[in-house]
């Protein structure tokens, strides 16, 4: 009899319920399965891979190191290749932790589940994020997400007792026609590097984040950087909020004049680590939100099909607009832009190009090596606004540059035939036509093309039956505020502003 650890996107030993409690019952089976089938989906990309494989190599080596057994891979279903390993060794119990991720797995999920009803197997799936299964709406849930961060945080069990069993090789990323983007230089994976970005953060880098994460100029060296390890599970969210918590404590202790920046940039960045379960609880409880609108009364707004132009130019980096192109181009080339940045490229494909949000919305998960789909899917409907809840915010990307950007630097470091314009005109390189050395002229005029568009979903708005929806997506989804220890949920298209933890 073995019991089954089945690693997901939760790559490490420490603070891993499933792991501890299969290594407490005895033969245990540390398992990753390999799905050739998910990296076919069209939101999966090399970088991700990539990213996976260093992650991987990590956890292998730390299951070496403190149990002398590796981490068992299988290639192929999921369910086919459970049953094989209960054939081999009578699995007991499975173990994972609950994954709310891409539809792809939700169906895969609910596939092994039969397996393992059909076969009389328990599957445990206790949780590392504060998200819900079964939920109906957000009342008493921020409650929920504390009592679970405050958790004392999993030591990596003792002893392990293994069990021997054949593993495979991980396949290469062009046998999956997964293929480098040009000048790729993602982030690598791995717990030892997540460990030292949380403390280069907490220590140093972060001191100046709530001033400097708006701009790329200075995020990515202030922001935290841990998103991605956060989505593949090299370190628990638990263990960050627990680093958090310690260093505001030591911060608090320090002499007024001593504290800098800190008590700022951890509130900050505290805030940010709440609004991580907040927006996966979104897709837990409506996976279609992968696929469609929120709001139904948004359904025919854009074209299904996107202008093909438009959204070229876009993915290119060659809208005509600096920022918009200077992001884009990094974010291609790094997997990694801030926030706002990320905020602003949907924004403007959604509203100056008028593009329908999904194609846009796979795009830019390929190319985010932190893609989470609660979060993601959620955020593009939020920058196209066809949550029905939240207030329209159509960036306009001049504005953008010249706030975060004043002297050009990041312009002139992703976009080089620009780098002859003075600080002055490179925000709107359109006025020298004679330097632009290539650069396209805007794709559209930024002030008709925001007009347009902010006038369109303004008069769907007033529409009959709008707000009795619009109701119900905040019963179900809407942030909960606290009033004198009571919950108040959010008026529909309130003034609220929702962040994620990408920054």
């Amino acid at each position: 009899m073995a019991h089954v650890v089945w690693f997901k996107r939760d790559l490490r030993i420490t603070d891993h319920q499933a792991f501890s409690e299969a290594a407490r019952r005895a033969p245990t089976i540390p398992l990753y399965i390999f799905e050739p089938e998910l990296w076919q989906q069209p939101d999966l990309s090399h970088r991700h891979y990539c990213f996976l494989n260093e992650s991987l190599a990590e956890l292998n080596a730390q299951l070496i190191e403190h149990y002398g057994t590796p981490l068992v891979i299988r290639c192929g279903n999921a369910s086919a290749i459970l049953q094989a390993l209960h054939d081999e060794h009578s699995i007991e119990t499975l173990w994972s932790h609950q994954e709310t991720w891409n539809d792809w797995t939700y169906r895969r999920d609910r596939s092994v589940q039969r397996w393992a009803r059909q076969q009389n197997i328990p599957w445990h799936q206790p949780r590392q994020f504060a998200v819900v299964r079964g939920r109906h709406n957000r009342d008493g849930w921020s409650r929920q997400w504390q009592a679970l961060m405050n958790q004392v945080c999993l030591d990596a069990p003792k002893a392990l007792q293994s069990v021997a069993t054949t593993s495979e090789s991980m396949p290469a990323a062009s046998d999956l026609n997964l293929h480098p983007t040009p000048l790729q230089a993602t982030q690598p994976g791995g717990r030892s590097h997540a460990l030292a970005l949380l403390e280069s953060f907490l220590h140093t880098r972060g001191e100046y984040y709530s001033s400097e994460m708006s701009s790329p100029v200075t995020a990515f060296d202030s922001c935290s950087r841990l998103s991605a390890h956060i989505a593949f599970g090299t370190l628990s969210l638990r263990e960050i909020v627990a680093a958090c918590q310690q260093r505001n404590l030591a911060v608090k202790a320090q002499a007024r004049g001593q504290k800098g920046k800190w008590p700022a940039a951890l509130r900050s960045f505290n805030s940010r680590l709440h609004w991580h379960c907040h927006f996966i609880q979104k897709i837990e409880d409506a996976p279609r939100i992968e696929f469609e609108n929120f709001h139904t009364a948004y359904d025919s707004l854009r074209e299904k099909t996107p202008d093909s132009d438009r959204f070229e130019a876009w993915q290119n980096g060659r809208t005509g607009y600096p920022m918009i192109d200077a992001c884009m181009r990094a974010l291609s080339a790094t997997g990694w832009i801030n926030f706002r940045m990320r905020a602003m490229l949907m924004s403007f494909a959604s509203y100056h190009l008028w593009l329908d949000w999904k194609a846009p919305a796979l795009h830019l998960a390929r190319l985010f090596t932190d893609y989470e789909p609660g979060i993601h899917y959620s955020q593009c409907q939020m920058q196209s606004g066809t949550t029905g809840i939240n207030t329209i915010r159509a960036y306009n990307p001049i504005k953008q540059s010249t706030d975060h950007d004043p002297e050009g630097q990041f312009i002139r470091k992703w976009i080089p035939e620009l780098a002859d314009y003075s600080a002055q005109s490179i925000h709107q390189p359109w006025v020298l036509p004679h330097k632009l050395n290539g650069y396209p002229l805007p794709i559209v005029d930024e002030k008709l093309a925001r007009k347009q568009a902010m006038q369109r979903i303004y008069a769907l708005r007033r529409g009959d039956g709008f707000f009795n929806e619009a109701q119900a997506i905040v019963k179900q989804h809407g942030s909960r505020k606290t009033v004198r220890g009571r919950s108040k949920a959010p008026k529909p298209a309130s003034a609220q502003t929702e962040l994620d933890f990408n920054d």
